[in-house]
């Protein structure tokens, strides 16, 4: 069988059933111990990196993959909300792969907390942030700095002028603090409509969303699906990636993220 666990990345980049290709993003939120839907324990995150690596496939940024650079098979990682374990429990595993990622900053919650994750989620736990200090160390030792709002609003309610701030704010303050100019953003929660897009597309070169999906082709840069690293196990893992029975798995997962949506 052609396991979707990361550490069987190679099986299903030539397993019968057709999948001859990965071209997927993946994304983590937070490294801790909770259990959260947010949130893996260090000791599976340390186990999924070891199983990408003995997997074969190729791990390279989101401009690569976009872009159509590389290997056929090849995936990037990337993390949500820029909070402090990144710094302590992935970034040290990642770096000393040599691998890239991507880190989504909340600008407007740097060196604070996840406030609107705590008042939307209950379950969710109180996490800190990253300091600017700490987001720029990362991003001298290679770390690429993504756009994840201001506020982490729905960015679908707001008003052109809020929608502004958080689109075009975030970039300014990422820019004023680090020096570098983010080209790529992450929707909070990952909603958006047509206003939404439009926006970010004037200020970003690419967008990723929370759909649940590897990339197809063509590729709408501004409607990139990941792989959430939450959904990557249970009967994620027993499934063929590119089968059937995967597609209808991945189908399942989006209809009920369809019935939660607000």
């Amino acid at each position: 069988m052609c396991d979707l666990t990361l550490n069987r990345w190679r099986h299903c980049c030539t397993c019968p059933s057709g999948a001859s290709r990965v071209r997927a993003i993946l994304t983590y939120h937070s490294v801790d111990n909770s259990g959260s839907v947010i949130s893996v324990s260090p000791s599976r995150f340390a186990d999924d990196m070891r199983g990408l690596a003995a997997s074969g496939v190729a791990v390279v940024s989101v401009d690569a993959l976009v872009n159509g650079d590389g290997p056929t098979s090849a995936v990037a990682i990337t993390f949500d909300d820029a909070f402090t374990n990144f710094a302590t429990d992935a970034w040290p595993i990642l770096r000393d792969l040599g691998w890239p990622v991507t880190l989504f900053v909340p600008s407007g919650h740097v060196g604070k907390t996840n406030a609107w994750e705590v008042l939307r989620r209950t379950s969710s736990p109180a996490l800190p942030i990253l300091s600017w200090d700490n987001l720029a160390q990362l991003a001298a030792d290679g770390v690429t700095i993504g756009a994840h709002s201001r506020s982490h609003p729905d960015l679908r309610t707001l008003a052109p002028t809020a929608l502004a701030e958080e689109i075009d704010g975030v970039a300014h303050d990422v820019q004023q603090a680090l020096g570098v100019q983010p080209t790529g953003f992450a929707y909070p929660y990952g909603q958006y409509n047509a206003a939404v897009m439009h926006a970010v597309q004037r200020r970003y070169a690419w967008a990723v969303t929370t759909v649940l999906g590897p990339l197809s082709q063509p590729v709408n840069p501004f409607q990139l699906p990941r792989l959430d690293a939450y959904f990557l196990r249970g009967p994620a893992a027993t499934t063929r990636y590119g089968s059937l029975l995967f597609q209808g798995y991945l189908a399942m997962r989006a209809a009920l993220r369809a019935l939660k949506s607000p």
